[in-house]
């Protein structure tokens, strides 16, 4: 069992913030979407997983092509 969290931990501090990137822009808590991604996930056999993975990977283009500049000279 000790696995398990370790493994777990990992995730939580390294993964790509989806759920609460987008319960942040809903306005919701990021407890519901994530248990939402997990319901998800056993209906539909894997494809909430995968979805969660397409939507990180989104977000982290986005990120790499909108980057806030402070000013107009940070061209």
């Amino acid at each position: 069992m000790n696995i398990f969290y370790k493994t777990l931990l990992y995730f939580q501090k390294h993964g790509f913030y989806v759920c609460q990137r987008i319960a942040d822009r809903l306005g919701m808590r990021a407890k519901v979407v994530r248990t939402s991604f997990i319901y998800l996930t056993f209906v539909t056999l894997g494809f909430g997983f995968a979805l969660y993975l397409i939507i990180g990977v989104l977000i982290r283009i986005k990120d790499l092509v909108y980057t806030k500049r402070s000013s107009v000279f940070d061209l």
